[in-house]
């Protein structure tokens, strides 16, 4: 081990908490720095995991007004009952990219299985909904085009539903459900989903086929609207402008009338959530500004009281032969020391909470080695800077006058 090195520790081991206090400020920055970007980063790749349940590539066209909040959540504003299925129609079919499409139509309803009475989300639709929205059973099948077009009196439950309903999601399978006032065929249970873009919890949704919902369940002619999942490759924000001048031609809206439908993709949500967390990533830059320049005053400042109350030592090494540059490096090596450590501790803390995050399944586990090095790299530099005038100082001390005061 290097002189310096050695002589170092052992001055930090002899002034604990003055190196402890030292240590802080850094240890506070590297924390922030490191804490908050790896949250940010985390909020990011969950908002990404939930655009990829919600579907790849998917364009929706939906009745009323919806709209993004900030947290990159959907919101239902006026509802409307302008858009029907032609309309569906006619936006996959003059729509460039559309690989496959499903009209949908949804409400909020009670279903009842022997005692159990529970709220629920209908969403009728069509068979291709499966593939437009990457939602499959995980028991049992889904409804086929021949019982849509029969009008069959079949559904498929969200997992959740399936269990409070018969107390296990594999008893559900072949059961008979009521909804309003008809009674309906359990074919299948749907795979574990989660939540949606609405914040809608997917496995307390039931699905039934379109034609039996219009005709059987509700009487109605419109729905709520349409999935299309787009060619990979595809932008969605492209189609908006040529899907938004057929529904309004479609719709007779006038120049100055506002739409009385919403165009959506679920892309759009990560945008919102991204911009969201500039502000977060600003405050953590900030945060963590001022607590590495504290930390470095503080190093600095406690350098100082060390040339200080050192100066025999450092007359002795002079003394003993010891050269300027040695002493420089001595004080350097201390600062570097002291700034290094606090940023350790900082990250280590840091990744911790992130794991814990990732633990507690609150936030995917991500982890930026980029990040790490810079921080670290940064602590030590810092300590390199704020004991830099220490460091002269100490290097300044004059032997002579070193015996003198002793």
């Amino acid at each position: 081990m290097p002189l310096s090195l050695r002589v170092a520790l052992s001055s930090l081991r002899a002034h604990r908490l003055r190196a402890v206090l030292a240590m802080l400020g850094v240890f506070l920055g590297a924390l922030a720095l490191t804490g908050v970007q790896h949250t940010s980063m985390a909020m990011v790749r969950k908002a990404e995991m939930e655009v990829e349940k919600f579907g790849p590539n998917l364009f929706i066209a939906q009745a009323g007004q919806v709209h993004f909040s900030r947290s990159g959540t959907l919101r239902q504003g006026a509802a409307a009952k302008t858009f029907t299925l032609a309309d569906a129609e006619a936006l996959a079919g003059s729509l460039p990219n559309v690989a496959a499409w499903a009209p949908f139509a949804s409400t909020q309803l009670p279903i009842r299985a022997g005692a159990h009475t529970v709220p629920c989300r209908l969403v009728a639709t069509w068979p291709a909904f499966m593939e437009v929205r990457s939602f499959r059973p995980a028991l049992g099948r889904f409804f086929s085009e021949a019982e849509n077009e029969a009008r069959a009196k079949v559904v498929v439950l969200g997992r959740k539903i399936a269990q409070r309903l018969f107390g296990r999601p594999a008893k559900a399978v072949g059961r008979e459900v009521i909804i309003a006032t008809g009674s309906y065929r359990v074919l299948g249970v749907m795979e574990e989903k989660g939540r949606d873009l609405a914040g809608d919890d997917q496995d307390e949704s039931v699905l039934m086929p379109l034609n039996t919902y219009l005709r059987r369940a509700a009487n109605q002619d419109w729905i709520s609207g349409v999935y299309m999942q787009l060619a990979p490759g595809t932008e969605g924000e492209n189609l908006k402008e040529s899907a938004a001048r057929l529904l309004r031609a479609r719709h007779a809206i006038g120049p100055v009338e506002k739409d009385d439908f919403s165009l959506i993709t679920a892309k759009e949500s990560i945008k919102l959530q991204k911009q969201a967390l500039d502000l977060v990533f600003t405050l953590g830059v900030i945060s963590s500004s001022v607590s590495f320049a504290v930390g470095g005053l503080g190093i600095l400042s406690i350098m100082v009281l060390l040339v200080r109350a050192r100066r025999l030592e450092i007359g002795v090494r002079r003394a003993l032969g010891a050269k300027r540059r040695d002493i420089v490096r001595q004080f350097l090596t201390e600062a570097a020391l002291m700034s290094g450590a606090g940023g350790l501790f900082g990250v280590a803390a840091s990744l911790m909470l992130t794991v814990s995050l990732a633990v507690a399944g609150i936030f995917p586990f991500v982890f930026d080695p980029g990040l790490v090095l810079g921080a670290l790299a940064g602590s030590a530099a810092l300590g390199v800077a704020a004991g830099a005038y220490p460091a002269a100082q100490a290097a300044k001390v004059a032997i002579l006058d070193v015996l003198r005061e002793n």
